[in-house]
């Protein structure tokens, strides 16, 4: 569910793309049709000294951390490139020095989570072990030196792309984490259809943002925002950060416009030539002659991992909108999507909720209920009201699936500690720091 690095250049002794070929492809795989089934969890922390956290962690801390963590030398687990974790999660390392935990696809929430929480209790007492300590925030809360700690040339060509627009890249890059919830497409028709399911994601999605907001801080500074992290993107490159056109329309073919029409991050070359893109260039221009060659089916694809909306599709869809979570927070997260995707009694309860809240013309996140949601959260009434709507809806539907007994308690004991107060996490760290305490949220280690 990461997205790829890779330092082979496309082949170019292929056939060249064409517009109606590239749409046919997109609209091809970007939806995968079929009974809504698997669940995934990306899960981002960043990583602090436990004694000094105020001060930056060197690249080979970590790395003495990670080495400590069993591999796979006789190649015996085949796709596995790094170190191997008990329940097959992959383990990931961010621009910044953020670590992502993505978990592999699951049969059921329940078994997600439990395989989760086993991989991260494995992570967290190898970093134990040096004195590090993961940390569930949206932003770094402490005033630390945002550094890139990764050369890969996708990075490079990145930051040199999103510097054009100003600082948000880079404090994206490096000074941002999140956690991402991967759910099945859907089926062709139906109440699980997939057009149901991204309609319904994109609706709750000031909801997620708001009620999980846990990034108030940039700098160690309040920035009047309790999701930091979501007006970073909402300021950043709107052909790759903003959602496709939603209101009508399949939302098959208005993906692939939306990828078409995208501006080009990077362009894979040889090993040792820069991947940097021709300044505001398209894909879609790329097709019709721009750049110095013809573009490839490998090119499209890997053109598709750089962009960033809000619901990505990638054959499953990648909820990205959710700031990173304290402890074992992400539990809560997992258990409001799946809980309302899953059961159609708590999805048209959702639904209705939902449906009043937004009537702007603006597509998310630059829409004025996504702006609430990342700077009111939980304050906002309305958000407020249409979250206790989806908690308690989602709550009775993990109350009637077999299995949910933990997802269920971490929904109910977060919705009692935020959303019912008319809180967020976010106002855990703001109260910290007017208590004049460091606030980092409190993590335990082991698991």
């Amino acid at each position: 569910m990461t997205d790829p690095l890779t330092d082979i250049p496309p082949r170019t002794d292929v056939p060249p793309l064409t517009e109606a070929n590239a749409e046919g492809h997109l609209a091809a795989i970007c939806f995968k049709i079929g009974p809504p089934r698997l669940v995934g969890v990306e899960a981002e922390w960043f990583v602090h000294d436990a004694e000094n956290p105020g001060s930056a962690v060197a690249p080979h801390r970590l790395e003495q951390a990670l080495a400590a963590l069993p591999t796979d030398p006789d190649g015996e687990h085949p796709g596995s490139d790094g170190p191997l974790f008990p329940a097959g999660s992959r383990l990931t390392r961010e621009p910044g020095g953020q670590v992502e935990l993505s978990s592999p696809p699951s049969d059921s929430p329940g078994d997600c989570a439990e395989g989760l929480l086993l991989d991260q209790g494995t992570l967290r007492a190898a970093l134990a072990a040096q004195g590090l300590r993961l940390t569930g925030s949206g932003t770094d809360p402490l005033a630390r030196e945002r550094l890139m700690q990764l050369s890969h040339p996708r990075y490079l060509a990145m930051e040199r792309h999103f510097d054009r627009t100003g600082p948000w890249g880079r404090i994206m890059m490096c000074g941002t984490a999140s956690l991402q919830v991967c759910v099945d497409a859907g089926t062709a028709r139906g109440p699980s259809s997939y057009a149901a399911r991204w309609q319904l994601l994109h609706r709750l999605g000031p909801v997620l943002v708001a009620a999980f907001a846990n990034s108030p801080l940039l700098d160690g500074k309040p920035t009047g925002h309790r999701s930091t992290r979501q007006m970073v993107w909402s300021r950043m490159d709107p052909t790759r950060t903003l959602a496709p056109r939603l209101a009508d329309g399949d939302p098959r073919g208005n993906w692939a416009r939306y990828v078409l029409d995208a501006e080009l991050l990077c362009v894979r070359r040889d090993h040792g030539r820069s991947w940097a893109a021709p300044t505001g260039c398209t894909f879609r221009e790329w097709l019709r002659g721009d750049g110095e060659r013809p573009p490839t089916l490998a090119d499209l694809d890997y053109h598709c991992t750089t962009l960033f909306p809000p619901v990505r599709p990638r054959g499953h869809l990648e909820l990205r909108m959710i700031d990173a979570q304290p402890g074992n927070g992400w539990l809560a997260p997992l258990a409001l999507v799946t809980g309302l995707l899953d059961d159609p009694v708590a999805a048209d309860t959702a639904l209705g909720a939902l449906e009043v809240l937004d009537t702007s013309s603006l597509l998310p996140p630059r829409s004025e209920l996504w702006r609430r949601a990342a700077t009111l959260a939980m304050a906002d009434p309305a958000l407020r009201r249409a979250a206790l709507t989806c908690f308690g809806a989602a709550e009775q539907a993990l109350a009637r699936r077999p299995g949910s007994g933990r997802l269920r308690a971490a929904l109910t004991e977060f919705a009692e500690r935020y959303p019912a107060r008319g809180r967020c996490p976010a106002d855990d760290q703001l109260d910290a720091l007017r208590a004049g305490v460091h606030p980092v949220p409190l993590e335990t280690a082991p698991c």
